[in-house]
């Protein structure tokens, strides 16, 4: 019954989607439509997905974090989309904005159907893992493109504060290992989620540190390369342990 309500509400937020990229090049009125219709799926979906992860039972924790992570990915997926609609509205068709437009909606297809591939999994207890690190692997894809982007952080922190993020993703490397070794699924998720964390915390932290007014531009492109190839050194990690 959750899975069936989840993939209705789904497909109801790509037809969302779909509208929201044609509204940006028709009136405001049909622009706002799309979006407060979006918004409203968005929130049918987060509830039904909840609903979903509940039925899980609280002897399984670390299932309903992959999930409600799912959920998240969507609805910041989408808040993206918004904004890049925003951006493109009423601008020709050879626009930058229209680019990023496209871009933004490639990534929200993807997170939707990401979610669904997870609440498919969720019901088969030997793909649960899998699916989770699957997702995981994605979801820090799309966080390193950000990280990579030219956006400036809104606010900047020390670079002992970069150094202190760096100890998850140590501890998140020995819980790859150990689950690598394990292979049990309830290790994998763990893994996947701890992952998840580790990674984007990092990225952040490395961001803001390296735009702190002290730090010099050379320092700078250091330490925005060293936050990228540390970042793909861990997604290789994890394709290691997705191929185990």
């Amino acid at each position: 019954c959750h899975r069936e309500n989840i993939l209705k509400t789904a497909k109801a937020l790509v037809e969302d989607t779909k509208l929201l990229v044609s509204g940006a090049a028709s009136s405001q009125d049909k622009l706002a439509q799309a979006a407060q219709s979006s918004a409203n799926t968005i929130t049918q979906l987060a509830e039904v997905v909840k609903l979903g992860a509940a039925s899980l039972g609280s002897d399984d924790p670390e299932t309903q974090v992959v999930l409600i992570n799912a959920i998240k990915d969507v609805a910041k997926a989408l808040s993206d989309l918004i904004g890049a609609t925003k951006g493109a509205a009423s601008k020709p068709a050879d626009d930058p904005s229209m680019y990023q437009l496209k871009g933004a909606a490639k990534v929200m297809v993807t997170n939707v159907t990401s979610l669904l591939k997870t609440v498919k999994a969720v019901e088969d207890e030997a793909t649960r893992g899998t699916r989770a690190l699957e997702a995981t692997i994605e979801y820090i894809k799309q966080e390193l493109t950000v990280f990579q982007s030219s956006e400036v952080p809104e606010k900047t922190s020390s670079p002992e504060e970069s150094i202190r993020m760096t100890k998850g993703i140590t501890m998140a490397t020995a819980k790859a290992v150990a689950a690598g070794n394990s292979c049990r699924q309830e290790d994998v998720i763990a893994t996947a989620n701890l992952s998840r964390k580790a990674v984007a915390d990092m990225l952040t932290a490395c961001k803001q540190a390296s735009y702190h007014p002290d730090v010099s531009e050379e320092v700078r492109e250091r330490a925005l390369r060293f936050g990228t190839e540390c970042t793909l050194g861990y997604l290789e990690l994890l394709e290691h342990v997705l191929l185990v």
